[in-house]
Formats: structure tokens, C-alpha cells, sequence
């Protein structure tokens, strides 16, 4: 019989932990928290001292029963949940629930679900550290008080389901002021001038940029551009100047929560809840054929590019016996490390640096094994060297005018030898033979019309990266706040751009007006930092919220007063209801958008709200076609009617028809593709 019991938080985690331990261990699993502030009500008592009022969250009774008696026949608990403040809650919960006080108990945690993490946590056991705990609390705690006071308010004035949160109502600030910032934006005319040269001698021809005279010059109109070409079209083009040089590309520093969430957005398409998820599903645990359940990456919840010492040997032996000796970066690895970050976790690794991506990917399903192999790649990549480039850039004199132009060789790859940097633009064109007594033709000089651009709507990848900027929240909160925001109708997403609704303004307005403190970045970022006090011990958890609540009372009963009764109508659309016949509204609702009879509650009908594919028909009824989803999520293009027109594809349709076959073409990448499977016809977009 076991005289040791561990506790982790998931089936998956326990799964892998299993076979490090001998026989003397047993490993549970809680199935995260096990208790929590009660759903029904605040839970806070304010007036005295916001003590919390926990209970068992429901559900968890007969787990908690079972885990009692695993208790009672163990020597040792050890309390093995995730190595954060969330983690560590979860220990001190435990420690309530199962009675453990009595009880020889150990907190222990790893990084990384590898034999030796997990041995060597054992050793290195230790009390739970109530610093986490009650920065934990302190951060539930101000969250729930938030929520749960502003929400009843937005739900009375406005409509419910609707909420507001610390971090949730900073992030759809941010959305809703750069979209007024693009609606008010008035573009300015600017125009552009190349000169296309050749060298007389090699015969090499290159473009080179208009400058202007002894400052940068802007060509605000057509009649300046044309006039600027007119006295240039018979000057002769002089090389005035040349200059050469060597310039080195860094190597990107190993992946943290929030730029794993950046990247996986920007190379493999994924939202940043589907990156976590995968994440995790790698942390805790695959079953590798060959191998057994190997947590394959460290721990994905983390704000520091710190990395163990024998994780970095390991590294540049694999980087020295594969690529040589030469690509092994031994200078000192550094970040500019901002003052919140906690260096508690290494960054996201492998935790094995011999088990290589494509040697696993039977194990694998592809969206887990194109995660690794980005994590897998940028870490090593990390530790090898710059790549280094042959850069020249010229001078050149055409009258009073001055243009400039540049390359760049690449003359030792380095890391770019594992990891592509895809907006890398390089201008390798041929200037190699330009030097200062190169005698150039004029071949041709082109203008081209602009207009500035307003900031981009932010994408999920950019408002991670503004809101990790900005100090607003942290690692574990990014996903489910921009999870949030979709879900409760406040943002909608174009491709990847996200755009606020009309209902996300209106709120956005309200929180602005009334409650200007918990929608202000500053003020957000500096109550993070208070929050990371209380963790480092420095400042007692209650007192932050002594701290916040007397003003927060006093905003919430004012706006209580001045708010009047807001009224949003749903959007009518053109679909009749097939009950009653009367036009259907677009409502959202916890899934999304969906249709629903205004007839309520005499009509109940409802039905998904599909968006329509413009421009391109069924190619088997010319019925509309719709963006639908199968009940995992995953999204498809089908006919309206079906089930009669069993037409379908997973790639976007398009009006071209394979010239070989005469199927419709669909997108794929950078490729028009034939949809008939028996058909490899492909063409560049």
C-alpha cells in the first residue's frame, strides 16, 4: 500500500508524474479548485475586513470524500499544483478541505513534469507560502468586488448578461479608443519617387530612394513629384558616397506566456485561448509512442526568459553536434527585464532537447505538434549565434537631388538556420559592384501616390502585447479576458482585426464616465503592482483593499443614481421566422451571435446566425454559401441547403474554377487550390 499521497490538479498531470514515483507514492488529482467564492453572492464581507466566505465548489463533494480517505491512509500528503499563486491557493485550499492540518503535509513544485523536476521537488519540500496565497486572494478578491458591484449596475441599465472587470474593461478601453482614434483619423497625400539605375560597367541595376536635398525631404502633391522629375529626367547620377558594413540579427530570447500567445498567433493562426489550451495539453502530458505520458514543455504560465543551467548545456551540445561547433552562442544571454516580472519560472522550453519534433509527430495531433515545434525551434534557437549580414548602402547625387540606396548579403545564417523570422524584409538586391567611381545610367524614375494610415486595429496578438506593456494583468489572464470580451457581445473580430459593438461603446461609455480609475491602463498597471507587493511580502493583502474601497463605494452608488435606463434595439435582420413570419432579430447570447424571433415569449423560435460568403455560390445547387462550425468548434464552409446539398469544404470557396477539372477553387495559404481531392491543381493567388 502507498504511504504517500500526491495531489496535482489534473488527470493528465497525474498521469505523467505516475511512473517518476515508485510504488510508495499514490497521485490524485483535484481537478483544479475545490473551493471558491459563492456564485449566487458577493462572498466578501466588507464590513468586516473583507473577510472571504469560501465554500466547496459544487460538484466536488464526492471527489473531495474520495481524496479524504486516500488522506487517512497515507504517512505523507504532498501538494503538487501549479508552481503560481493560482497553484498555491489551490495547496491552501486543500489543506482546508481534506483536513490536513493534522496531517504530515508538503508543498511541492516543478516546472517541468521530467523526472528529475519531480524527484528533487520531493527533496526539496516545503511550507505552502502564504505570500502567493494571499496575493491570490487579494486579486480574486478586488476582482470579485468589481464584478460583482459594477455588473447588477450594467444589467439594470442596460440589458443582462453583461459584466465589467479590472482587467476585462482596461482591454475594451484600449479597443474602443483606437477605434475612435481610426474614425477621426484624417489621411494626409504623400507621393514617393525611385530612380531605377544601372552600373555602366556590370550592367547591374538597382532602385534607389528619393531623399531629397540636405535634409529628408516629403513630397506632399502630384504637381511637386512631377516637377521634381521633370528636372531630374537629363541630370547625371553620381555616386556619392559608400559605406559598408557588417550588421548582426539577434536571435529572439525563449518564448514567455505572452509572446508564445504573439507568435503562435502570427505563424500558426491560433486565437491566444487555443495556444494555452494546447500548451497545457503539452505540460501536462502526451502519450509518446516509445516513451510513455511525457510532459513535453516546461511550465507555460510564466513572465521570465530564465533558463536552468543544465537546460542551457544541453542546448548547445545538440546545437554544437548538429549544426557545429560554430553556431553555439557562449556569450551571456540577457533581457531587458521589466521590474514586474516574476522570475519564479523558467521560460517556455522543451523539457527534453532530444526529443525532436518530427521524431514524435505520430504522437501528436497537428496543431499540438506545430505548438512544439515553434517552442521547440525558438529555444534553440535562442542559444546559437546572430546571423550576420554584408550590408552597403550609397549616395547618389542626381543634379541637387539625393537618393539612397542599400543591401545586404546574408554571410553566416546563424539561428535563422532553425528559425525563420517571417517579417524579416531584407534588401538583397545587386549593388556588390557599386563603388564611388561607378558611373550609373537613369533607366527610368517612378512616382507612387500614399496616404498615411491609422494604427491597425489591434488583433488578439497586438493586445496581448499592448497589454503586457502596459502592466494590465498577467500571463494567465490574457486568454480568458479576450475570451470574455468576444463572448459578452462587446468585440467582434474581421479575420483577425477586433472592432468594439455597439454595445461594447456603450459600455465602454459608462465605465469611462463613471467608473474613470478601473478603465485607466496607469491606474490598472499600478494596482498590479500593489498585487506583486503583497506576493513579495511587502504589503499586507487587505490593505490594498482597505485601500480601494471606500472611493470605489462612493463611484458605484453615484452612478447608481445618475444612470438612466439605456435602451439598445436588436439589430433586424432580413430572415423571416418560419413560425410566424415576422422579421428576425440578431441577438447575442453565450455562444455568440444567433437569430431569435421578436415575438418572444409568444415565439420562441431561434436559429444560428451564419455569416454569408459573398460573391460565390454552391457549385452543386448555386444555393448561398455560409461560414458554419462542426460541434467541436471547428469552422467549414457549407451550403444553406442542407441537409438537401451536401456541399462542404474546410477551405474558403472562391468564384475560380479549376481549369482541369472544372471543380471550384478554394484558398489555402498563399494558394488558389482545386477542391476535388483527386485533383492536384494549385496556382499562386
Amino acid at each position: 500500500m502507498a504511504k504517500n499521497l500526491v495531489i496535482v490538479e489534473s488527470p493528465a498531470k497525474a498521469k505523467t508524474i505516475k511512473k517518476f514515483l515508485g510504488s510508495n507514492y499514490k497521485v490524485e488529482a483535484s481537478m483544479g479548485h475545490v473551493r471558491d467564492l459563492p456564485k449566487s453572492q458577493l462572498g466578501v464581507d466588507v464590513e468586516n475586513d473583507f473577510e472571504p466566505k469560501y465554500i466547496t465548489i459544487r460538484g466536488k463533494g464526492e471527489l473531495l470524500k474520495h481524496l479524504r480517505k486516500e488522506v487517512k491512509k497515507a504517512n505523507k500528503v504532498f501538494l503538487a499544483t501549479d508552481p503560481d499563486r493560482e497553484g498555491e491557493a489551490i495547496s491552501w485550499h486543500l489543506l482546508f478541505s481534506l483536513n490536513l492540518a493534522d496531517k504530515k503535509f508538503y508543498r511541492i513544485t516543478f516546472n517541468e513534469i521530467t523526472k528529475n523536476a519531480v524527484k528533487n521537488s520531493i527533496k526539496q519540500a516545503r511550507e505552502i507560502n502564504m505570500d502567493l496565497v494571499d496575493a491570490q486572494q487579494a486579486r480574486r478578491i478586488l476582482d470579485r468586488i468589481v464584478g460583482y458591484k459594477i455588473s447588477p449596475l450594467l444589467w439594470k441599465k442596460i440589458k443582462k448578461g453583461l459584466s465589467a472587470g479590472r482587467v476585462q474593461s482596461t482591454a475594451l478601453k484600449l479597443i474602443c479608443d483606437r477605434e475612435e482614434e481610426i474614425n477621426s483619423f484624417i489621411p494626409e497625400e504623400y507621393w514617393s519617387l525611385d530612380a531605377k539605375l544601372q552600373d555602366k560597367k556590370s550592367k547591374d541595376e538597382f532602385t534607389a530612394t528619393f531623399y531629397g536635398k540636405s535634409k529628408k525631404m516629403k513630397i506632399s502633391s502630384k504637381e511637386q513629384v512631377d516637377e521634381i522629375i521633370e528636372y531630374l529626367k537629363d541630370k547625371e547620377y553620381i555616386v556619392s558616397d559608400v559605406k559598408e558594413s557588417e550588421r548582426l540579427k539577434k536571435p529572439l530570447l525563449p518564448f514567455i506566456t505572452s509572446t508564445l500567445q504573439q507568435e503562435a498567433a502570427k505563424k500558426l493562426n491560433f486565437t491566444t485561448s487555443k495556444s494555452m489550451r494546447i500548451a497545457q495539453q503539452l505540460y501536462e502530458g502526451i502519450d509518446v509512442k516509445g516513451k510513455g505520458t511525457v510532459g513535453l514543455i516546461t511550465y507555460l504560465r510564466t513572465d521570465s526568459t530564465r533558463i536552468s543551467d543544465d537546460a542551457d548545456k544541453a542546448v548547445k551540445e545538440y546545437i554544437s553536434s548538429s549544426f557545429g561547433e560554430e553556431y553555439v552562442n557562449n556569450n551571456k544571454i540577457s533581457s531587458n527585464k521589466k521590474n514586474n516580472v516574476q522570475d519564479a519560472h523558467e521560460a517556455i522550453r522543451p523539457t527534453y532537447v532530444d526529443i525532436y519534433p518530427d521524431d514524435i509527430k505520430e504522437s501528436l495531433s497537428r496543431d499540438q505538434l506545430r505548438l512544439y515545434k515553434l517552442i521547440y525551434n525558438r529555444f534553440v534557437a535562442s542559444r546559437m549565434k546572430p546571423a550576420k549580414y554584408a550590408t552597403k548602402s550609397i549616395k547618389i547625387n542626381g543634379g541637387d537631388y539625393r537618393f539612397n540606396a542599400s543591401g545586404s548579403v546574408l554571410i553566416f545564417d546563424g539561428f535563422l538556420k532553425v528559425y525563420n523570422i517571417s517579417d524579416d524584409k531584407e534588401d538583397n538586391q545587386k549593388i556588390g559592384n557599386i563603388n564611388k567611381d561607378s558611373n550609373l545610367n537613369l533607366i527610368d524614375l517612378s512616382k507612387k501616390q500614399h496616404f498615411t494610415q491609422p494604427a491597425p486595429r489591434y488583433t488578439e496578438a497586438s493586445l496581448v502585447k499592448t497589454l503586457e506593456e502596459n502592466g494590465v494583468g498577467r500571463p494567465s489572464t490574457y486568454a480568458p479576458t479576450i475570451s470574455t470580451i468576444q463572448k459578452r457581445g462587446y468585440v467582434s473580430k474581421e479575420k483577425k482585426n477586433i472592432f468594439p459593438t455597439e454595445l461594447g461603446e456603450i459600455v465602454n461609455e459608462i465605465m469611462e464616465k463613471y467608473f474613470e480609475d478601473i478603465v485607466n491602463v496607469k491606474f490598472t498597471a499600478a494596482l498590479e503592482k500593489e498585487l506583486d507587493e503583497v506576493e513579495t511580502g511587502n504589503i499586507q493583502w487587505k490593505e490594498v483593499l482597505r485601500k480601494f474601497y471606500p472611493n470605489f463605494y462612493e463611484t458605484i452608488e453615484y452612478a447608481e443614481e445618475k444612470i438612466g435606463k439605456i435602451e439598445i434595439k436588436d439589430e433586424v435582420s432580413d430572415v423571416l421566422c418560419d413560425k410566424c413570419g415576422r422579421n428576425m432579430v440578431i441577438k447575442i447570447g453565450r455562444y455568440g451571435k444567433f437569430l431569435a424571433c421578436p415575438g418572444f415569449p409568444e415565439c420562441r423560435n431561434a436559429k444560428p446566425l451564419y455569416e454569408k460568403v459573398e460573391g460565390v455560390s454552391c457549385p452543386k445547387c448555386s444555393g448561398e454559401i455560409f461560414i458554419k462550425k462542426t460541434k467541436k468548434g471547428r469552422r467549414y464552409y457549407g451550403c444553406e441547403n442542407n441537409p438537401e446539398c451536401d456541399f462542404m469544404t474546410w477551405n474558403r470557396p472562391t468564384k475560380e474554377i479549376c481549369p482541369k477539372c472544372g471543380t471550384i477553387m478554394v484558398e489555402k495559404g498563399k494558394y488558389l487550390k482545386c477542391n476535388n481531392e483527386e485533383c492536384n491543381y494549385s496556382v499562386l493567388k
